[in-house]
């Protein structure tokens, strides 16, 4: 039988280790280490220091930086795990020299310098500017919606958070009122069970105080949309947003980046409190030309000839009429673009609907309304009983087009022999707080250039084509390393500041991946 040496992991072992040469040049780390060195420059953070006579030593921000970035490169984001790692594993001591920050220290430098991580983003950007890895020719835009530190269950608006507090106040007065009913327990399951609604209704006041106090001192949070109108607030993070994604409904924010196309660098990073995506392109836009300008890259980068483009959920009306006013070579197509396109005249009978696998939600189909006689001079509509609809109006659609709208009266819905075909919900129609069957038409009226129009020529001809086909291959492998390599699901912060402080330290390690890989760092 072979004999072999003794081995025993059940021991400790002092070793000699020079932290330098475990920060070998071209990986993450060495970047890293080499740029908060000799690059950048951290006296941005130095202002929110109040220790320069009394008080204790804190620590470098160069050191917390270090082990922040490094530990979103592996997607790690828990302050305590970070914080075990620094204890633990080799590069983060090396990285640290050998310090183990507290958990609190990590989670208070992340969410307390939003305004200097911008900064500090800034000039990273430059640095990719200096090593040439910025082209400035394509910039592609795009958004990922992820949850964020905030509860969907505490979202409504102000008259849904007022039926919620009555509620509350309801169960509180209701166990109350079974306490006094039985105010003497006899036994000890008796006991034990006016522990469990004392409990109960302690858990309750607090939720009302909650409740109410959000309402007090609040006001009702209207949307960016052409018809203003109440949208959902949240008491727990009420500058994040309820959005619907592929995943169902989240509470959060949206992480919008716009990249360029040479080596994907992200140029711009932001986060936004609204499901919405075409109310942030301006913004971000707007945000783009003035770092850019404040860098000393271009004056005005729009005007240099570089491309712009951006998937349908940036696309109204109002987004074309910008870009075409301010001059911006743009190609943002709407969502009918790949219909009018005969390269997918056939996608769908190939390859079947898009989401054709998802559960039925109920949804039927029922009498178009086209079977409708819509008259457009006398705006009048008849319905396939025969019946003329009530007019309720005209509104600007998105697309700048005029829809005219129609509802049934509710006495011919209830009685029409075919509301079972024509309405998705015909119970709707049995009482008096219901609705008819409505229908909405496109009425052609004199207005000026549809922006969207202008939109749709650019990128329908062969050189828009070619141009938008670039965006899924600049932007797309982007989220794909921030979110399955780096493995950033979700925001751990509040608040919009916070959050995209958050956002930036992860875009942040995407460029400074990029330096390590394309870029000419000292070794």
């Amino acid at each position: 039988m072979p004999r072999f040496k003794h081995y025993n992991y059940d021991q400790d072992a002092m070793v000699v280790i020079n932290y330098q040469e475990q920060l070998q040049p071209g990986t993450f780390e060495h970047a890293v280490h080499y740029l908060i060195e000799h690059k950048l420059d951290l006296s941005v953070f130095h202002p929110k220091y109040r220790n320069d006579d009394t008080g204790r030593t804190a620590y470098d921000p160069a050191i917390l930086l270090k082990i922040i970035l490094f530990a979103y490169s592996k997607g790690i984001t828990s302050s305590r795990e970070i914080q075990w790692c620094c204890d633990t594993n080799i590069i983060f001591k090396a990285l640290s020299c050998d310090t183990v920050p507290h958990f609190t220290t990590l989670a208070k430098f992340v969410s307390l310098h939003a305004e200097e991580i911008e900064e500090l983003f800034e000039q990273v950007l430059l640095v990719c500017h200096e090593q040439g890895l910025l082209g400035n020719e394509l910039f592609a835009i795009d958004g990922c919606k992820m949850s964020s530190n905030a509860a969907k269950e505490w979202s409504g608006n102000f008259k849904e958070l007022g039926e919620k507090r009555d509620k509350l106040k309801r169960l509180i007065r209701h166990h109350l009122r079974e306490h006094h009913e039985r105010d003497e327990a006899e036994t000890e399951a008796e006991l034990d069970r006016d522990i469990r609604r004392a409990k109960t209704v302690l858990s309750l006041d607090e939720s009302l105080e909650k409740v109410d106090r959000f309402l007090k001192t609040n006001s009702p949070r209207m949307g960016q949309g052409k018809r203003r109108k109440e949208v959902k607030s949240n008491i727990t993070d009420n500058e994040s947003a309820k959005m619907t994604t592929s995943k169902g409904t989240i509470q959060g924010y949206n992480g919008v980046a716009t990249v360029d196309k040479k080596h994907q660098i992200i140029i711009d990073a932001q986060a936004f409190g609204e499901g919405q995506e075409h109310h942030t392109l301006q913004p971000v836009l707007e945000t783009v030309e003035a770092r850019f300008q404040k860098l000393g890259i271009a004056d005005d980068i729009y005007q240099t000839g570089a491309i712009v483009t951006a998937d349908t959920g940036f696309a109204n009306e109002a987004n074309m009429k910008y870009l075409h006013e301010r001059q911006v070579n743009g190609y943002v197509p709407d969502n009918k673009f790949r219909s009018r396109d005969p390269k997918f005249a056939e996608q769908k009978d190939k390859y079947g609907k898009r989401h054709q696998n998802l559960p039925d939600k109920g949804w039927k189909d029922t009498i178009a309304a086209s079977e409708f006689q819509f008259d457009p001079v006398k705006l009048t509509c008849i319905c396939p009983s025969g019946q003329t609809l009530t007019y309720r109006g005209q509104r600007e659609a998105l697309n700048g087009k005029i829809r005219v709208h129609f509802e049934g009266r509710l006495l011919q819905c209830r009685h029409c022999p075919k509301k079972h075909k024509c309405m998705q919900n015909p119970a709707s129609a049995d009482h008096r707080n219901g609705s008819g069957r409505q229908v909405s038409f496109t009425i052609e009226n004199k207005r000026l250039p549809n922006y969207t129009d202008w939109m749709k020529h650019r990128v329908d001809s062969p050189q828009g084509k070619k141009i938008y086909s670039h965006r899924m291959s600049v932007v797309e492998p982007v989220f794909g390393n921030i979110g399955s390599n780096k493995r950033l699901s979700r925001f751990s912060l509040r608040g919009k500041k916070k959050v995209q402080g958050q956002w930036q330290l992860y875009c942040l390690v995407h460029n400074i991946e990029k330096l390590a890989n394309y870029g000419q760092l000292a070794a």
